[in-house]
């Protein structure tokens, strides 16, 4: 009896840990082939999609230097368009504009590294169309999924990063947000 439940608690572990780098796996493979299509939309200015079924397109390119992070941000903030990678918001202004231009992104992927975000640090945003904007962190804050509320215009450029909360959490859909805030500092060189 004692065999047969060490191999069943070995099988959860070894299944546990195969979809979890299923998840990470996916992200990496995503990001590979949006960077095939980032690069087809730059040069075309069309709306590439990554694979031929795909409901998404690249519309932006996130960067952070200090942090180690360059992410291909994907036309809405879907399920399907967050296992690949970064959304922007539905409604939410171009990077740049006046306005708030949300991203959402999962925190055990493609935005852990807001964890270590601090105030002042810079975060480059480059649209399909060229035009590059950065951004500096003036303001992080963990708040309740149900009282959440993104304000969508206004007259300066913001961006607002948005991520689940803890980042060390296990069980996912945890009921906190992390909101990275930042205001519009001066065209990236």
């Amino acid at each position: 009896m004692l065999r047969v439940l060490a191999g069943l608690t070995l099988a959860a572990a070894l299944a546990a840990f195969a979809w979890g780098t299923t998840i990470v796996g996916k992200a990496a493979l995503g990001q590979a082939l949006l960077e095939r299509a980032w690069r087809e939309s730059r040069a075309t200015g069309a709306a590439v999609k990554p694979w031929p079924w795909a409901d998404m397109h690249p519309v932006a390119r996130l960067r952070s230097v200090a942090h180690d992070a360059d992410v291909i941000v994907l036309a809405g903030a879907t399920g399907r368009t967050l296992a690949w990678g970064p959304g922007q918001l539905d409604g939410s202004a171009r990077p740049g504009d006046a306005g708030n231009t949300v991203f959402t992104a999962h925190r055990d992927t493609h935005f852990a590294f807001l964890a270590h975000v601090q105030r002042g640090d810079v975060l480059d945003v480059e649209r399909v169309d060229g035009v590059r904007v950065r951004y500096r962190v003036n303001a992080m804050a963990i708040v309740d999924v149900g009282s959440l509320a993104l304000r969508a215009h206004g007259d300066a450029p913001t961006l607002t990063l948005v991520t689940c909360y803890p980042f060390d959490a296990i069980a996912p859909n945890t009921p906190l947000r992390y909101v990275v805030s930042a205001t519009i500092e001066a065209p990236a060189a």
